[in-house]
């Protein structure tokens, strides 16, 4: 496996493009806000959502859609997220017609997906007015038009692909994602799609983004929103011509390992860029009873306010650290409890059998400066662990959030 350029491009048969289309009619006419995702071929496809009750449109539509495991091309746009808005279904099912008709697909192979403000009418006329640009933006390096078309408060683009081989053919992976605020999966505001020329069956391709998504994107937060958009989508085109993935075999292990490691990368770049974010809180929990119980103990962890708070003051308040623990429902023994903190400027241990342990004030300042700062715990209870991702809490958060709609 070797990290390549491309994104969402990287893989074989797949081109992409975006475009200006003045969704918020105020927009600068330099911000892309619209972009389409395009298969050569029909894809195995597989997608994971918000879990909120309150989900917009494009999400019930495209868990429809998806319900045959099948899929071609994907459009999306930023500024208005079509959720709990007027005509919502009507004007989601009108870019999935508007798509199929220009690109000579099923209306079912269309996935559609927004992000933005709630609670507005998605400006489907501007859309469909942009169309034709759209389509002919399409290209094979055309995943970055996409990467900032998606973005809202993000203050970089977030795109990855790698390489890799199955049974002596090169495949490819890639993958491109937004979410910066009004994140707190299951599922987190994050759209995240995924490619591949990888030929594997829909069942399975639907199990490892499962559970891929469930080691990855469903352990960050950034501050405890659960989003009514959250959508991430895998096409896999099997273009590489590998053997096809039927079974749980070696070339399924091989697979799901890269789309881990990606989505990892993915999400830790999500929470260390969440709105007004100065560092990346890293929770690593060891020894706990299963690895539920510690991804439980790590997501309520990096998702206290007050240790995000801590956080951004470069204060060891290690107290808010075990007070989140003690709240966060999981079965664990507090008397057992070890925590340190870390980063690449050292670490130290402010916490041993539920007690505090002595710890050099200024020493513990350096160490929490850095821009990653982890939380190790350790529990000695069994072999459970997890690593789950946040960020700080500052004052551009609330700025930021302060006037979003306005």
């Amino acid at each position: 496996m070797k990290q390549i350029e491309g994104g969402i491009c990287a893989a074989q048969g797949f081109i992409a493009g975006g475009v200006h289309a003045g969704v918020k009619p105020t927009s600068h006419p330099d911000r892309k806000d619209l972009g389409l995702i395009y298969s050569e071929v029909l894809c195995s496809a597989a997608g994971m959502f918000t879990s909120n009750k309150v989900k917009a449109d494009p999400v019930v539509l495209d868990q429809q859609h998806l319900e045959n495991g099948v899929a071609q091309a994907i459009i999306v746009n930023s500024y208005i997220a079509n959720a709990c808005a007027p005509e919502g279904i009507e004007t989601a099912t009108k870019e999935c017609q508007l798509v199929a008709k220009a690109l000579g697909l099923r209306e079912d192979d269309v996935l559609v997906s927004s992000t933005g403000v709630i609670g507005v009418r998605l400006n489907v006329e501007a859309i469909e007015a942009a169309l034709p640009d759209l389509v002919r933006s399409l290209n094979p390096n055309g995943s970055d038009a996409v990467a900032h078309a998606i973005m809202t408060t993000d203050t970089v683009k977030k795109e990855l692909a790698y390489e890799f081989e199955l049974g002596g053919r090169t495949c490819h992976l890639g993958g491109i994602t937004k979410g910066s605020g009004m994140i707190h999966p299951h599922m987190g505001t994050m759209l995240c799609y995924l490619t591949t020329d990888v030929a594997i069956n829909k069942e399975l391709l639907k199990e490892a983004l499962k559970e891929v998504v469930g080691k990855s994107f469903n352990r960050i937060s950034v501050d405890g929103d659960m989003s009514t958009n959250d959508s991430c989508i895998i096409l896999a085109n099997g273009m590489a011509a590998n053997k096809p993935i039927i079974e749980k075999n070696d070339d399924y292990n091989t697979f799901k390992e890269v789309l881990l490691t990606l989505c990892v990368t993915l999400a830790r770049q999500m929470a260390a860029d969440g709105e007004g974010a100065t560092h990346l809180i890293t929770c690593h929990v060891q020894g706990a009873k299963d690895e539920d119980t510690a991804e439980q103990l790590g997501k309520s962890v990096i998702s206290s306010s007050l240790t995000k708070a801590a956080i951004f003051g470069k204060d060891a308040n290690w107290g808010r650290i075990l007070c989140a623990m003690g709240y966060s429902g999981a079965d664990f023994n507090p008397t057992n409890a070890k925590i340190s903190f870390a980063s690449k400027a050292g670490s130290f241990p402010v916490c041993e059998g539920g007690k505090g342990v002595a710890f050099d004030e200024d020493y513990a300042k350096t160490v929490l400066t850095e821009e990653e700062v982890i939380i190790e715990i350790r529990l000695g209870e069994g072999n459970g662990e997890a690593t789950c991702w946040g960020c700080d809490l500052t004052y551009d958060y609330v700025k930021i959030n302060g006037d979003y709609r306005t």
